[in-house]
Formats: C-alpha cells, structure tokens, sequence
C-alpha cells in the first residue's frame, strides 16, 4: 500500500518560510536552519517523502507545531546540492495535500503524524465548468498586466481539464498574498478552491491596473520631459550654428558679468556667484533652473548703490507743501526740522515720523508731497490686514513661488535706495500662526539695525537707514508698543468747519472740476453752498465725504449741461436739495433747549470726537439702576460711581438721602447699536442724575468730560482735541473740562479757541454750579413732563413723583 493509500502514517516536516507548495508543482528553494537540513536527511534516508507547509510568521527562526499551519503538501524530493555556508539547494515535487494528525517529539528535526487529504470525487456540473472558464479568462487578464510570467503556462492551464488540478497550477504561478495561497490549498471543495482563487485574482487585477495607470502617467510626464529636452538640443544646436549662443554656460558668463560689475560687498558677491555656478550644472529649463535665474535676476535688480539727489530747500519745501495742503503745521514744522538737519549732515539718522489721526485728514497725501518737495522717489505700503511675517522679510526660496517682502519689493520697485516708503495704516497690522508682522517691522524702523535688514529671500543684508519711513494710522493706541517706542508720533487733528471750506474751495472743486470735464466758467459754486455742504451733508473729521457729494453736485450739473438746458450752471445754497435730497444733518445748536436730565457729554473715537447726550430719567421704584446704549465696562462702573457720588452729597444737594431705595434710575447714552466705553462720560453721568432728582434743568450751550471719582473730584482724560472739535462743530459755547487737562489747551487750535469757552473744574460741585440752572420751584412745564419736586422743610427729605 502507498502512503498515498494510506490513512495515517510518520514523516519528517519541513517548515517554509514566504513560500506556500501546491499539488504537482515543482519548487526549488534554499536550505540554511539546522532543523530543516536534517529532515531532509532523513527524508532522502527513507523514501525521499517530505511533508512540507508554510509557516504563520515569516520572521519565527526556530518554528514549533503551533508556528506552521496544520494542512501542506506531500513532496517527493528530486535533488539536493550543497552550496557554501552550509546552504543546501533543495528541488522537489508536490504529490498530494496532507493534514497534520499528531507531531512527534523529536529534537533534531521536526517529524510529524498525517494523514491524505484527497479531492472529492464529483461530476462536472455547469456551475463547475463556469467556474473554470472564468478562471481562465480571469488569468489571461492578469497574464496581460504581468508579462513577466512565462508564456507556455497559458498553454498548459488551456489544456487543463481537471478544475481541482487547475486551480493548484494557477494559485502556484501567481503573485498573490500567502494567506489567500493557504486558503486555496486547504479548500478541499474543487467549487469553492475556484471561487476563492477567481476573487483573489479579480483583486489583484485591479490593483494592478491602479498600478499600470500609475506608471503610464509617470511615462507620459517622463516623455514630455525628454521631448522638451531634445528639442532645446536641438534648437542650442541651431542657435550655435547661428552664432547665437544661448546656453547656459553662455547665460552664467553674462551673470557673472553683471555680478561682478556691482558695487556690494564682496560676501554678496561671493554669494550670487556660487548661484551661478549651481545654475551652470542644472539642466536647462528645469524647475531648478528657473528657481535659481530667478532669484539672481531679482537680486541684480535691486538698486545697490542707485539713489537720487536730494533737494532740500526749505524755502521751496514749504511753497510745495503749502500748496497742496491745508493746515497740517505741525507735521510741515516738523518735516522742515528734519530736512533742515539732513542738510547740515548726512550722519543724522532719520526718526521714523508716524502720522495718526482720523480718515480723511491728508495722512497719506501728505507724505507724498512731502517726497515731491524734497525730489524723492516715494512707494506705499497697506499694511492694512497683513498676518504673515512673511509679507514683511519674505519667504524663504525653499518654498515653492518664494518672492522678497514688500519692504524689498518697494525698494525694487522705486528703483533708488533712497525713497521715502509709506507704511499706510500700521494700526491695522494682525497676526495669526503664521508669525507676527510686527515683530518684524521692529528691525525695518529701528535706525541703529535696519543698515543690515535681511531679507528671507534675498538672504543678504540691504541698507534701508538711507530709506525715509513715515507712517500713518488712525488709532494711536492700536499701534504696538514697542513700534511706538521707535517712531515720532504726530497727531492730525479733524478739520475745522473753516479749513474744510478752504480745502473744499482751494483743492476739492478744482480736482473734481478736471474729473468730470468741467471748468471755471462751465460750473461755480458759491461760497454759502459749500458751507451748506459741510454743516447740512457731511459729518466727519476729514474731507472724503465732502469731496464725493462735491462730485455728486457736479455730475448733476453735467447732466444739465450735457442735455442743452443749460451752458454753465452756478451752483447755490437754495439749489442744494434739489440736487442732493433733504439736508441729512441739522444744526442741533438752533434746537437745543434746557433740559431736565439731558446732558451733553463729549467723546473720542477713532475717526474724530463726536457729542454724546447723557440722559437720565428718576422713576418710583425700588433702588433698580438700568444702564442702557451699548455702555462698556468702564463706562458702566463709571455710571456707578457717579450714582454714588450724588448719593454721598443727598444732603448737600438737598435731595432725598434714601433715593436709592425709593427710585428707579435708568441711564441712556443715544445711538444704542453704537458701543461705547471709557470713564471720561463721570461727570456727565453724574450731573445728569442731579438734574433728574432735582428737576433742574441743564443748559444746553454746555458739554463737558471728565472721569468722576465717589468723593466727586474730576480726573484728568484723554483725547481732548478730538472731543473739542467736535463741540466746536456742534456748536457748543462752553465746555467744561478736568483742571489736570488746562495744558493741554496749547494743543487746541485757534479757531476752537476763540469760539469756545473752556472751563476747568476739579471737583463735580464746580460742574453742577456752571451747568445747572438752579429752580426754587417746579415749573407747569415740568409738572407736565412727569417730575415734581417737593421738599419738606422738616424732615428735609425730597419726594418725587410721576
């Protein structure tokens, strides 16, 4: 009886390692562990019978039962050499499967108890010869995607008929996962052995085409590459002919030329030329290539040692600046001195002169007249919204699309290294995870380090201390700290009612005159209707509003003169509405009355001071404070405090001590969708609430600011120029202002002077006295605004009612 026959019996196992044999397959592999070199021995000792299945765990070097898998093959072994380093060469042939029974206890090899597994016998039915078809058809696809394997084994599965034979000859010829090979060899069921090989091919097909469309792509982009590559040998090989010699070498020499002509120091030199060297040895036309000629064009255009003649005649600077502008002396004054000192000496370091005010006051233009008066070339800069450090040094060229930061960018542009740059609104710098701009603007307006300003791209020092840097901004307390600290700070104060007209009729109608085609005898104006123009349709601290409804009234005018009904058309206060629509601001000074709680408060916002009304109202109640108009913090502890101050003068003030616990007082600053904050609005809060529990009204020819204290002392605030400019617009007489603020009025413009009248107080009692009218008794008038006050001689206590 042959093993084959028989149903159990002994035999020496071989472990494989990667490898996984099949029925009538021939294998050849190498022998190096111990173990398995003396199977084999025993083996050829007995029968040349040897049971052979895959290990689990490739990496395992000295296998036990539970490492190999229990179903493998019987081998019958053809031939074995003896190579080097005691490898053994080993061919053999699988003859059937065989499953472990029972593994023997043997040191020297591993020896094992199996048994034969044999197909089932069955009949060919038509799901089984499907199948067979289907696996042919499905290995002649993988066949056409792996023309590595041999072409006769197409031949051989084509004659197979035995589908249990063929699904073996298959699985040993593929490159799929061991563990999908395992799991054919131990499906005994023909059936399920080829739906199990039929998946696992379709699988792996598909993998494959993923793969073939990989690589025809990479095919595909390497073909154009050498197309492109041939045809600029083939065109260098023209052009050399012709006696045009565009080559690399050809463009290195004439950089290397132009290089060597600049006037830098010689580690930039050293730099740019070690540049051209790489560019010599890069293919041409490559990314690389253009990476390189890039960055030397950039760094050649960049104006080393070209600068302009400064013109510094002071005479000629005023005349220029005079002319273009209005007003503005500080900032010529302060212009004049510098240029006065760079023509004294050149070793005079700049000050970086930093211009803050509201929109629309000539921040921006005046800079670039000042370039035009001194023969400067001048560049602008938003800053407005940059968040990446990046914009400012640029990026380093090991990033893809790497350009200079705009500092250099200007500089190129301008071509001098010399201009006056504008840093326009340096307030509205930002910062996220990219970097902070503004720790990167500290070495650009720094005039002991910006001499050696490294640009991250350019990757040399470039003096910029020959740069003249003036910035502007519209918050003063936006601007970072350590970049105030670095520059001079000049504050532009909001146009006065007076300078407006003079800019209106000097400078906005003649601009608007050229722009829309009009001229002096087409199109006038009166003086009344530019006054009219400024008090009844605009309201702000610049001039940009007024110049766009200037231009509105003489786009109007066009169309009349256009349409024949008019040659030229004079322009009037009286005509104004008819052109515009109704007046969209009225002068509250003609409306304003004496009140009982309404005082005018004074505040600053960053496009100039406006008038801010504080109203009170005093109800019966049960002690609630209501503060309502989009109050802050700050303002609602001020509004607190100032509750609590008049609370602790109820007896000097001759009001009820326990108002606090009998009424309801409800604060309201106008304009509620508009937030508000600060301590300056203390004394206004606080004389509005007397007024409202005395039913005294107060006058309204005053406004005042100042932070109140609980011991009712007046502290010092801020912004007082922008606040007095507003009451002056508002046309407001008196304005009561902190005692610690009188020196501030040197600051205060003249006309603002000599129309108002500013009062200093130090403590809230001067302020009630100046700006509340006393009344011995309540009016009719006032018992009909719902407040009465009566007081009780006796207990000295004040009722109110409503």
């Amino acid at each position: 009886m042959s093993q084959s026959q028989q149903v159990k019996f002994n035999i020496p196992v071989l472990p494989l390692r990667g490898l996984v044999v099949f029925p009538k397959m021939m294998l050849h592999f190498d022998v190096g562990r111990k173990k398995s070199a003396l199977a084999i021995a025993k083996a050829m000792d007995v029968d040349q019978q040897i049971f052979l299945t895959s290990q689990k765990d490739a990496s395992v070097s000295d296998p036990t039962y539970d490492d190999i898998y229990g179903v493998g093959v019987v081998c019958k072994i053809i031939q074995v050499l003896k190579q080097p380093d005691d490898i053994t060469r080993v061919v053999v042939e699988g003859q059937y499967r065989a499953r472990i029974v029972e593994p023997i206890d043997n040191d020297s090899h591993m020896e094992a108890v199996i048994s034969p597994i044999k197909d089932k016998k069955r009949i060919n039915t038509a799901r089984e010869l499907a199948l067979v078809r289907l696996l042919k058809e499905t290995f002649e696809n993988y066949m056409d995607l792996t023309p590595k394997l041999p072409s006769d084994i197409l031949f051989k599965i084509g004659l197979s008929t035995n589908a249990g034979e063929l699904a073996d000859y298959v699985a040993g010829n593929v490159v799929i996962d061991n563990n999908i090979k395992q799991s054919v060899l131990e499906t005994i069921d023909v059936s399920d052995r080829l739906e199990t090989l039929i998946d696992a091919l379709q699988n792996e097909i598909y993998i494959l085409e993923i793969e073939q469309e990989i690589l025809d792509k990479t095919k595909e982009k390497i073909d154009i590459s050498q197309r492109e590559y041939f045809l600029r040998e083939q065109l260098r090989t023209i052009e050399e002919e012709l006696g045009q010699d565009d080559s690399p070498e050809s463009e290195s020499k004439k950089l290397r030329d132009k290089i060597e002509e600049l006037n830098i120091p010689q580690e930039n030199k050293n730099a740019l030329l070690k540049e051209c060297s790489k560019l010599e040895k890069t293919p041409y036309g490559s990314n690389e290539a253009s990476v390189i000629r890039t960055y030397i064009d950039t760094c050649l255009e960049l104006p080393w040692n070209e600068k302009t003649d400064e013109i510094i005649e002071l005479e000629n600077v005023r005349k220029t600046l005079d002319k273009n502008h209005y007003g503005l002396t500080k900032v010529k004054e302060r212009i004049i001195e510098q240029l006065a000192v760079r023509k004294l000496t050149d070793k005079a370091k700049g000050q970086i002169i930093c211009l803050v005010g509201p929109p629309g006051v000539g921040k921006t233009s005046i800079a670039q007249s000042i370039a035009t008066a001194i023969n400067r070339k001048s560049e602008r800069i938003a800053l407005g919204g940059v968040k990446d450090e990046a914009e400012i040094r640029g990026h380093r060229r090991t990033y893809i699309g790497s350009m200079p930061g705009r500092i250099i960018n200007a500089i190129k542009k301008s071509k001098v290294n010399n201009p006056l740059l504008i840093l326009d609104e340096i307030d509205k710098l930002s910062n996220d995870y990219k970097g902070d701009p503004t720790s990167a603007l500290l070495e650009v307006l720094d005039a002991e380090q910006n001499h050696s300003f490294q640009d991250h791209y350019i990757d040399m020092p470039f003096d910029l201390s020959n740069v003249m840097f003036i910035t502007t901004a519209n918050d003063y307390d936006a601007i970072p700290a350590p970049l105030r600290d670095r520059m001079e700070v000049i504050e532009l104060d909001s146009y006065t009612r007076q300078e407006k007209f003079y800019i209106a009729k000097k400078h906005l109608v003649k601009k608007q005159l050229e722009l829309n085609g009009l001229t002096n005898k087409t199109f006038k104006i009166t003086d009344k209707a530019i006054y009219t123009l400024i008090d009844s349709y605009t309201r702000e601290a610049g001039v940009r509003t007024l110049e766009r409804t200037i231009a509105s009234v003489m786009r109007k005018s066009a169309v009349k003169i256009v349409d024949n009904s008019a040659s030229s058309v004079k322009v009037t206060d009286k005509d104004l509405e008819a052109l515009l629509g109704p007046f969209k601001y009225v002068d509250d000074s003609k409306q304003k009355k004496d009140q009982i709680g309404v005082v005018n408060g004074l505040a600053w916002t960053s496009v100039g001071g406006t008038l801010l009304p504080i109203e009170c109202a005093v109800m019966p109640g049960s002690g609630k404070i209501e503060l309502t108009g989009s109050l802050g913090d700050v303002m609602q502890e001020s509004a607190k405090a100032a509750i609590t101050c008049i609370r602790s003068r109820a007896n000097m003030f001759n009001i009820d001590p326990d108002f606090y616990k009998n009424c309801d007082i409800h604060i309201h600053a106008p304009e509620g969708a508009v937030p508000k904050d600060g301590p300056s609005a203390g004394i206004t809060m606080a004389c509005a609430i007397y007024s409202a529990l005395t039913c005294n009204p107060v006058r309204h020819d005053f406004a005042m600011t100042g932070e109140i204290t609980l011991l009712g002392r007046v502290l010092a605030i801020g912004g007082l120029k922008e606040k007095s400019m507003a009451a002056y617009k508002a046309g407001i007489r008196n304005v009561i202002i902190p005692k610690e603020n009188e020196r501030d009025l040197v600051e205060i413009d003249s006309t603002i002077k000599d129309h108002i009248n500013f009062i200093p107080v130090s403590s809230i009692d001067e302020v009630i006295n100046l700006a509340v009218k006393k009344a011995t008794k309540a009016t009719e008038k006032q018992k009909n605004s719902g407040i009465i006050i009566n007081t009780q001689k006796t207990s000295k206590r004040t009722s109110i009612t409503q």
